[in-house]
């Protein structure tokens, strides 16, 4: 016979575990930094630095009212958090303007034209006149407590196999500050990062899995990298992902930073959301009341006694444990929603992000933790439960208790109508946890201290008739021109090195497929063993491939002596085919050595043909390796042995 909570995951995971079922809708957004000289609204660059602050300050933000007098739900619960943020920064890479001690400067030129680009490549309508607007964000990431952003253009599409994907707006933002510290009450940001130009490019609810999500989140990134002006590495290019399955709600994914992990983020949101509609089902099959209300009560002295370490620790320095009662959700709080995380899980969630507390006991799954079954027995009564009913604690100071217990009836009223709208921050293992309400309409009013840009026609015009070769082009080209497969077409074309492929492709410097494969194999190995490949100065790569091409480097030491460079920073090609021997030997030295190791082995060779000749071979690389090229080992190998015994 099945548990609840396995019956109710059962009947709740239609469609499978794997999210691609009859009924999902999978939206994205991708953020993308620009590589523009400036930041958006002032003249700081927009490189990051790893130098100590020079200062810091202290600030506290607040929620405002919106133009309708309204204040948003999201930058409300943020609020209730009350953080202090301490903002450190760089001179040079950060000015009055990222402190809000100085109005913005005019919209970045450079970013609004690379906008355009990338609106054009999309298929995309601009605006008459692109008008900066403010988006409340209270989490402490811009100093001013917004977010300055401005719509670009509207009602676009890409292909995506045979059928189009709508993009509804791409807009031009500036970018967060980087958070480096956080503790119960301080988070410090780093300024270098806020103001920098970012696009973000929002599809409609089109794609029917995460598969389908991933493949148009890289199309949309290959547009985007198409313009020749986006920033790479870790944190320059953000997806959010907005997913619902029939019967749910939007939820929006915040941070999914690598592409290979939206298709296992959907499958495990389509999962949750599946699931919560199981525990919905049941709720109603059981006749449950709303528990919002419901009493909150003081359990300290009840626990006096506790052998718990959690619940001692927190009674020792003057908190309080407090719990409160859920009638007839018992079992549904170990229902797994997700690999690893349960209903439970979202309760406990909710009561971390408003309450700041460490996490929450209840009954489902106690005991555990230290607290005994006669303890259990002892809150269940004084909580006044019943079979069928689950009780929760908390153990913090009095007023974090009351928040956290208060999130939970939230939390749990909000199952009996199902899942519930809300912002989700992606783990890294595709999971998601609660991080505040869907925002709405009242967290955005204008800026008026930006003026606004007219896009006349004439100027989008001549945006479309010099637009940039698009990826996918230049990957076939590639395949046409330099004769390299369609596989690694796509990863040149893809990569940081694209151009200085091109540019030695062009010069005919060596063969365009080792240069590829050196950019995209050897270099993506060296970089794995911790080899700061992108340190090498392109004139140092090209002497690397002119020495490959013509013999001198056997293309075997190339990644030794790019190894050796690495190590060896100030020196060069011509000092590290020196110290690792490259290209000592003399062809005479060599021919000689393989006439000597063919003449002692021709019996071995006339019994064994070719089976020989691979071991003889093996003992010369052995030799040889990084010092000959092994292609010419080889024919000088076959050429010593039809010398000696002719084919029969």
């Amino acid at each position: 016979m099945q548990s609840e909570p396995e019956r109710i995951g059962a009947a709740s995971s239609t469609g499978g575990a794997g999210g691609s079922g009859a009924g999902i809708k999978v939206g994205i957004e991708i953020h993308q930094q620009l590589d523009t000289r400036c930041k958006l609204f002032c003249g700081c660059p927009t490189m990051l630095s790893d130098r100590k602050p020079d200062y810091s300050v202290v600030r506290r933000l607040r929620p405002t009212h919106s133009e309708m007098g309204e204040v948003d739900r999201a930058a409300l619960f943020e609020s209730t958090r009350r953080k202090r943020f301490v903002y450190q920064g760089h001179f040079g890479s950060a000015c009055l303007v990222e402190l809000d001690e100085e109005p913005p400067h005019e919209l970045n030129p450079e970013a609004v034209s690379v906008a355009l680009t990338a609106a054009a490549l999309m298929n995309m309508k601009p605006v008459d006149e692109i008008h900066v607007m403010r988006k409340i964000v209270i989490d402490g990431s811009n100093t001013t407590g917004f977010q300055r952003t401005a719509k670009v253009a509207l009602d676009g599409w890409i292909a995506l196999g045979e059928r189009r994907v709508t993009v509804q707006s791409l807009c031009l933002e500036e970018d967060a500050a980087r958070k480096v510290s956080e503790s119960e009450e301080t988070v410090a940001y780093l300024l270098d990062r806020l103001g920098i130009p970012l696009v973000e490019v929002t599809t409609g609810p089109d794609m029917r899995s995460g598969a389908e999500a991933e493949q148009a989140a890289l199309a949309i990134g290959r547009i985007l990298k198409a313009t020749g002006k986006v920033k790479r590495g870790l944190g320059a290019i953000r997806q959010d992902l907005n997913v619902s399955v029939e019967g749910g709600s939007r939820v929006e994914i915040k941070g999914v930073q690598e592409l290979g992990m939206i298709s296992t983020a959907v499958e495990c949101e389509a999962m949750r959301q599946r699931r919560l509609l199981g525990v919905r089902d049941e709720l109603i099959r059981r006749g449950v009341q709303d528990p919002l209300g419901s009493a909150v009560k003081d359990l300290t002295d009840l626990l006096s006694e506790t052998g718990s370490k959690v619940l001692r620790k927190a009674i020792d320095s003057g908190g309080r444990v407090m719990g409160v009662l859920l009638k007839g959700y018992a079992g549904l709080l170990k229902c797994e929603l997700q690999p690893g995380r349960r209903f439970g899980t979202e309760l406990s969630d909710r009561a971390k992000a408003k309450a700041g507390v460490g996490g929450i006991f209840h009954t489902d799954e106690l005991p555990a933790y230290g607290i005994t079954p006669e303890e259990v027995s002892s809150v269940e009564r004084a909580l006044g439960a019943l079979e069928g009913d689950c009780a929760v604690i908390v153990a913090a100071p009095e007023q974090m208790c009351r928040a956290a217990l208060e999130s939970v009836l939230e939390r749990a009223s909000e199952a009996i109508r199902g899942v519930p709208a809300e912002v989700r921050a992606a783990n890294q293992d595709g999971t998601t946890r609660f991080m505040r309400p869907m925002p709405g309409s009242a967290r955005m009013y204008p800026e008026t201290d930006v003026p606004s840009i007219v896009v006349t026609k004439s100027r989008f015009e001549e945006v479309k008739r010099s637009l940039p070769e698009t990826l996918e082009s230049r990957a076939e080209r590639y395949q046409k021109e330099y004769g390299l497969s369609r596989d690694l077409a796509l990863l040149v074309v893809d990569s940081p090195y694209s151009a200085e492929f091109e540019s030695l492709a062009r010069e005919g410097v060596a063969d365009p497929s080792f240069v590829a494969a050196t950019f995209e194999y050897t270099f993506k190995m060296l970089r794995r063993e911790g080899v700061d490949v992108d340190s090498f100065d392109p004139a140092e790569i090209k002497q690397v491939m002119l020495g490959a091409n013509s013999g001198r480097i056997p293309k075997e030491a190339v990644p030794e002596v790019f190894r050796w460079l690495s190590a060896n920073r100030g020196m060069g090609v011509e000092d590290a085919l020196r110290a690792l021997s490259v290209g000592a030997a003399s062809a005479e030295e060599v021919r000689s050595k393989v006439a000597a190791v063919v003449e002692r082995n021709l019996g071995l060779i006339q019994r064994e043909g070719d089976r020989a000749k691979s071991r003889l071979m093996g003992d010369l690389m052995r030799e040889y390796r990084g010092k000959v090229d092994g292609k010419l080992l080889f024919s000088l190998l076959e050429e010593e042995i039809s010398k000696r015994i002719q084919p029969t």
